[in-house]
């Protein structure tokens, strides 16, 4: 089987091309390696990839999604059986203040995913939604059932977008995609421009730290494996025509399409200040903290309800917070041990 992961120096990206090399896949990933952060880090991870045992069945190529002609060389040079499509300009705050980035990557980017797979007999497409797009709700945990119209950041209005124009080629042309909306994701190889690594480096380091909203916010934390790992199975269960679909009383997570939506996170959310403390602990150092307001964009909590991914794949994440966090800090200090 051939997989094409956009995206592939980034955090997830790399991690799940690394999963679908061991499993003897053939993986060919791609990545614009823009400077939205470090880099070197992103090549580092690309490095990574190719020192896999499995790594003969791994092509990297350095390739912009937006572009539309070489997307379309790519689909047609390739004849990908499956896509796993992760590539996105991330970052809620940045999508304030730096519009066009996400207009570029997020929807020019995702129309030629969607017409690659269209006309190359993708079997099935797999993409990175957010939890971002439950913006305004306050119901919890979070449903894929539940009405997402009301975003607050254009990350997160990005994302909505991008599932209901999975939902269109799905409709229109038969085209299998699923959408996957990620839960605030850590771990090994992790974005310097998230909490858990920013933490880690100030408290390293002996620097304040910044914490919003005065540390009242939940997050349901997501060990990278266990996205990974779902991704993955998700990838390889196509997603089918829910038969029961009611057009007067209408899923929002399913269709009478091939088209589907599920969250996927570790279904436990955690106060902030108890995810500083798990750090201060592995790092065996205490933080300084900035108390501060909420910051535009951002939403006080998130929490997944995960049960219509564990009954169509039959897999749930269960990393503690505790492993995940002390894999993280195991892999910064010895990543950074000589920078």
């Amino acid at each position: 089987m051939k997989v094409l992961v956009t995206g592939a120096a980034g955090f997830i990206g790399a991690h799940t091309a690394i999963k679908l090399l061991e499993k003897g896949m053939v993986v060919v990933g791609i990545d614009n390696i823009n400077d939205y952060y470090s880099t070197e880090l992103k090549e580092a991870r690309i490095d990574w990839i190719n020192s896999h045992k499995n790594a003969e069945q791994f092509n990297f190529i350095k390739l912009d999604i937006a572009d539309r002609q070489k997307m379309q060389d790519l689909f047609e040079t390739h004849k990908f059986d499956r896509v796993i499509h992760l590539a996105a300009q991330a970052g809620v705050r940045f999508s304030i203040t730096n519009p066009h980035a996400y207009v570029d990557s997020n929807l020019v980017g995702f129309v030629n995913i969607l017409e690659g797979c269209r006309h190359n007999a993708v079997q099935h497409l797999c993409y990175a939604s957010s939890s971002s797009v439950y913006g305004a709700n306050e119901s919890m945990p979070f449903s894929v059932e539940d009405n997402v119209d009301h975003p607050v950041s254009l990350y997160a209005a990005s994302k909505k977008a991008n599932e209901l124009m999975a939902h269109t080629y799905s409709h229109l042309y038969g085209l299998a995609t699923t959408g996957l909306r990620f839960f605030t994701v850590y771990g090994p190889w992790g974005r310097p421009d998230m909490a858990p690594f920013k933490f880690t480096k100030a408290i390293s380091e002996g620097n304040p730290i910044d914490v919003y909203n005065y540390g009242e916010h939940r997050r349901d934390f997501t060990y990278i494996d266990d996205i990974v790992e779902g991704v993955i199975q998700t990838t390889l269960h196509t997603a089918t025509s829910d038969e029961s679909w009611d057009a007067k009383t209408p899923n929002s997570s399913t269709s009478k399409a091939p088209w589907r939506i599920y969250n996927i996170g570790a279904q436990t959310p955690v106060h902030l200040l108890t995810f500083i403390e798990t750090i201060e602990k592995a790092l065996g150092k205490t933080a300084e903290k900035n108390l501060l307001p909420m910051q535009p964009g951002d939403v006080p909590d998130t929490y997944a309800d995960v049960e219509s991914l564990v009954k169509a794949v039959d897999y749930r994440p269960n990393t503690s917070l505790e492993q995940g966090i002390g894999e993280f800090v195991a892999w910064y200090k010895a990543f950074y041990s000589d920078k």
